[in-house]
């Protein structure tokens, strides 16, 4: 076997290692949903969802094998994370970030929504800072006329990592909390502010969702 070939093989394990051991993990939690859950609803149309980085693992398990998209870097490791959200059933991954290719990434995600595909940002990613949204989910709702729906997350008990997003990791049995909010009508963001305001309208109605669910569980 080559070396290349080798190495094919080891980054495939790490995947299916991956993928699996969160599997196993999310079946011990104790999962509480709040609030309507446009996923829930069959059929349901396009839906545009932002998320916290923090909250990647959490999601990655509850919002697992529905053929999400999820948008994920260019960098080597938004492929390993693109790798192992296949394997754990999300749609191909559009990539790019605000840095770089910005332009290709919201192409594809209006592309997607338009085709009546689901897509989860995690919107103030790839690098933060944390807890203060990208512009871009906003754009690709007011071009395609689809409202966000801000989805929050918390946990208890779970491990805080040194992360500039200060991801969260549920420890087994732990008890999940997955709220999604009020849909945010992008008509209702002032046009002429839009490029300003828009993501504000966003980040204050998620960080108070998930203010509050910290505050329930701990975590504050």
């Amino acid at each position: 076997m080559t070396s290349e070939a080798m190495t094919g093989l080891l980054r495939r394990l790490v995947v299916a290692t991956i993928a699996g051991a969160l599997r196993i993990l999310g079946a011990t939690w104790r999962l509480e949903l709040r609030g309507v859950n446009p996923l829930g609803q069959e059929p349901h149309g396009p839906i545009l969802a932002a998320v916290w980085h923090r909250n990647l693992l959490m999601g990655s398990f509850v919002f697992r094998d529905r053929d999400i998209h999820v948008p994920i870097s260019l960098s080597r490791d938004g492929g390993q994370i693109a790798a192992v959200a296949e394997s754990l059933g999300f749609a191909d991954s559009p990539r790019g970030s605000s840095s770089r290719g910005r332009f290709a990434l919201l192409k594809a995600m209006i592309r997607l929504l338009r085709s009546g595909a689901t897509i989860a940002v995690l919107t103030d990613g790839p690098r933060g800072p944390a807890r203060e949204s990208k512009g871009g989910i906003m754009h690709v709702a007011r071009m395609t006329g689809i409202p966000v729906v801000p989805i929050a997350f918390s946990a208890k008990p779970c491990i805080r990592f040194g992360s500039w997003d200060r991801m969260i990791l549920p420890l087994p049995f732990a008890r999940v909390v997955c709220e999604f909010g009020e849909r945010i009508d992008p008509t209702s963001v002032d046009a002429e502010s839009f490029d300003e305001s828009a993501h504000l309208a966003l980040d204050a109605l998620l960080n108070p969702m998930t203010d509050r669910l910290d505050t329930e569980l701990g975590l504050a």
